[in-house]
């Protein structure tokens, strides 16, 4: 078989293979929480709808077919369901791992405001400026932007001492991903990114001696056409 040399060091511009200790972070289908509107913490998540059973059988589809994450060592989900429903669906794909369920990775916590409609948040809580206070809880017993970053930071550093150099795959959520982005390009704690991370995609994150690095984002499977 004919090699091809890579290009000198300073010459390149696709990085060098991956070695480090590797997170895909796959964000839930799409919710019944989401499709209604309303503030889905633990009361208020209630899983997937029909299209985020489909987004998530059509990601198994293609890992099935791909064997991309069948080297993976540990699946951890959030404990909300769902994100718990989604990696069920996928685990067949991600080498038949058993689900390790780890509530820091959950989306920002609601506190009183769990369950309830976006509107019902507003007229009670009011809506946080987080761009002016970053501080700010979104209601009693909730979360402000600084406390969601630092408590995905802290589960994300733990997740990558406990498997150095592993494949690791988390399903979590849209906020719990921006968070990571902001880890990888050392952004501070009260930025707001404001991606759109589409449902049931991988966003793949390498840390290792050489610092942190990007490997992919928003990479899904597309369902079939109807």
């Amino acid at each position: 078989m004919t090699t091809h040399p890579e290009p000198p060091e300073g010459f390149r511009t696709s990085g060098v293979p991956a070695s480090g200790t590797r997170l895909v972070l796959i964000r839930h289908g799409e919710a019944t929480c989401n499709k209604e509107g309303v503030f889905g913490g633990p009361l208020g998540c209630r899983g997937l709808t029909e299209l985020g059973r489909r987004q998530a059988a059509a990601l198994l589809e293609r890992l099935l077919m791909s064997r991309e994450l069948m080297t993976s060592s540990v699946l951890y989900s959030s404990t909300l369901s769902r994100a718990v429903e989604t990696a069920a669906i996928l685990a067949p794909g991600i080498a038949n791992l058993a689900v390790e369920l780890d509530e820091e990775l959950c989306e920002l916590q609601p506190g009183d405001a769990d369950g309830m409609s976006w509107e019902q948040v507003i007229a009670t809580y009011g809506e946080p400026d987080w761009d002016a206070d970053p501080s700010r809880v979104v209601a009693p017993g909730g979360e402000s932007w600084l406390g969601f970053y630092e408590r995905c930071e802290r589960a994300l550093r733990r997740i990558v001492a406990q498997h150095r150099g592993e494949l690791v795959v988390l399903v979590v959520h849209g906020g719990v991903i921006e968070q990571a982005m902001k880890m990888l390009f050392d952004l501070a704690p009260e930025t707001r990114m404001r991606l759109r991370t589409e449902n049931c995609s991988m966003t793949e994150i390498e840390f290792s001696e050489r610092g942190k690095r990007l490997l992919r984002y928003n990479d899904r499977a597309p369902l079939a056409a109807e």
